[in-house]
């Protein structure tokens, strides 16, 4: 089939949307990404709400369990803002392809409305469960063309999972079972098991997302894995706010190299992302294997427990992929010292002396550098929202 259409994939963060060309080869059944790009931060947008509080969590929560979903003024003004500036992305690589028609898919975070074209519940930022609907109707103001409208809005770690594994440079294609971590904003979890990418949302009766378990001392274990995250256990270790190091353009491989050189906060900042990320790996190798053994807490006290039993037991992973910016730190000069050395000793040293694996277990583990990669994919969730839109809407078009 010609690419006669532009096929866009879109990944929409707390602070700004970014927009790919996805380009795909049917004979083989691979994806790229284009050369075309855009991306629009939100703020600058008119109307944006500096000031913006989100509903509290746990009555955005009751509210949908009730369905009952009351969006304030504030959120409606900033859903228009969060529309405007996806459709000014899609506007733009529109334009630039030349092409007159688009089909989208879009990743965002955040629980899904009954249609699954909405956010019904979101941490950090407006519950939009009129994004695609006023979306659509913004573009046609523009007479843009849809292959076929948005059949739904995605998890942008999953989104992860399917760009690993249709992507040419995937690191999920060509293994039957993976694991896949990426911290960027945030952290994403993506899972492949028995030749199937299979969401985590499935999985949930007995493996945990990272962002849902926390540390012995009470922190979320997305504070280890993401950049953000990083950035905060060591202005907590160094006393120094975010807002200094973000003006000192300190980010985790500077935070790297600080600890390169000795720096106390930064070394301690370090061995505890260690401690913790090695927790995390070695948690995902027994529960698949042997099932959950409790090791973490949960955020959300709430959260019903894992249960021990599950299809997927006795499988080894035969990958674990390490993407998106916690990826780029991963294979940094400064990274290999400070995070990927240690992290792949002491997972060793846990694995080799685990009472949950079997000795073929062990074994099968015992040379981590052959099975824990770093991801070649750029912009990973926006490459896999372009693929699920296409695969969605393959037969018709």
């Amino acid at each position: 089939m010609s690419q006669d259409f532009l096929l866009i994939g879109m990944d929409g963060g707390a602070t700004k949307v970014s927009g790919w060309q996805v380009l795909y080869d049917d004979y083989q059944n691979i994806f790229t990404l284009g050369s075309l790009h855009c991306q629009k931060f939100y703020s600058e947008i008119p109307g944006f709400l500096n000031g913006f509080k989100p509903v509290a969590l746990t009555e955005q929560i009751a509210q949908r369990g009730k369905n009952a979903i009351r969006l304030t003024e504030e959120e409606e003004q900033q859903e228009a803002v969060y529309v405007e500036a996806c459709a000014q992305v899609i506007e733009t690589l529109a334009e630039q392809s030349g092409k007159e028609k688009v089909l989208v898919g879009l990743g965002m975070p955040g629980l899904k409305s009954a249609d699954r074209r909405g956010i019904s519940v979101v941490a950090n930022g407006p519950r939009m469960i009129h994004y695609s609907d006023l979306l659509e109707k913004r573009l046609s103001l523009k007479n843009i063309g849809f292959m076929a409208p948005i059949h739904h809005i995605g998890s942008d770690a999953d989104y992860c999972g399917i760009g690993e594994n249709y992507s040419a440079d995937g690191l999920f294609k060509d293994v039957d079972n993976a694991y896949y971590l990426g911290g960027g904003t945030g952290v994403a979890d993506a899972l492949k098991l028995n030749g199937r990418v299979l969401p985590f949302d499935a999985a949930k009766d007995w493996l945990a997302k990272s962002w849902e378990m926390k540390s012995a001392d009470g922190r979320p274990l997305e504070r280890f894995a993401s950049a953000g995250g990083i950035q905060s256990i060591y202005a907590a270790l160094s006393g120094t706010e975010v807002s200094e190091l973000n003006a000192r353009q300190i980010y985790p491989l500077q935070i790297a190299s600080l600890a390169q050189k000795g720096e106390a906060p930064a070394r301690q900042t370090f061995e505890r992302i260690v401690q913790q990320l090695s927790a995390l790996l070695y948690e995902r190798i027994t529960t698949l294997y042997a099932g959950w053994q409790g090791r973490f807490a949960f955020v959300n006290p709430k959260r019903p427990q894992p249960t021990p039993v599950h299809p997927y037991r006795k499988t080894l992973f035969q990958r674990i992929i390490i993407g998106q910016r916690l990826g780029e730190l991963f294979q940094s000069a400064q990274g290999q010292e400070m995070l990927a050395s240690p992290l792949l000793k002491q997972l060793e040293q846990q694995i080799q002396n685990s009472t949950d694996l079997d000795a073929a277990a062990r074994k099968h583990y015992a040379d981590l550098t052959n099975i824990i990669r770093v991801s070649r994919l750029r912009e990973a969730p926006a490459l896999g929202a372009g693929i699920d839109a296409y695969l969605t809407n393959r037969e018709n078009l």
